[in-house]
This record gives structure tokens, sequence and C-alpha cells, in this order.
């Protein structure tokens, strides 16, 4: 299973913690080759690592780890990879996650 597969289980099961590792490992990797998607993907655990935050009650946190996935976000529309589809599915996941954990959140 491929990073990316994972990282949206992960999402799905709002396993948050585990989705922000999982794409860790491929996010280093990329670092070395392709900088705009390996931004992509630290957007994507950005993402992640928000909803971990807010979930821990630390809504400060969240709010400004959630502004640097929204930094990134744009990349997922504009990186041209075979992952692109992915990475689509990935957001429209984690923008539901948002819905329902963070959208209320005040600061």
């Amino acid at each position: 299973m491929l990073p990316i597969d994972q990282y949206i289980e992960d999402v799905k099961n709002e396993r948050f913690i585990e989705a922000h590792e999982v794409l860790e490992i491929s996010w280093k990797e990329l670092k070395k080759t392709d900088k705009d998607e390996a931004n992509l993907q630290k957007g994507l655990i950005n993402g992640t690592t928000a909803i971990a935050l807010k979930l821990k009650g630390k809504d400060k946190g969240a709010y400004m780890v959630w502004e640097t996935y929204l930094k990134y976000k744009p990349l997922i529309n504009s990186v041209k990879s075979d992952l692109s589809e992915k990475y689509k599915t990935a957001e429209k996941i984690l923008e539901e996650k948002y819905d329902k954990y963070m959208k209320s959140l005040e600061i």
C-alpha cells in the first residue's frame, strides 16, 4: 500500500497521528527530489496534526497548524503527479474532518 493510501485510510478512520506518521516518511524522501510535491504532502501532514491538536484541546496550536495546511493546499491542484487524484481524495476527507472537528474553532 502506498503511503498516501494509508494516509487516506487513517484519516477516514480518524487516526490522525498515524496519518501524519505514515506520510512523513514519504515526505522526507520527496524533499530530495520534488520540492512542490513534498510541500503538498507537508500540507496534508499539517492538516492531520491540526485536527489532532484540536482533539487534545489545543485550539490555538490547531488553528496555527491548520493555517500551514491552507498555505500548501493550492499545490493539490497544481502539482503534476501520478498521485494527483489520491491527493484530491485526501483533501476531501481532511476537509470533512475539519468540518466535523474544527469548523467552530474560535481563537
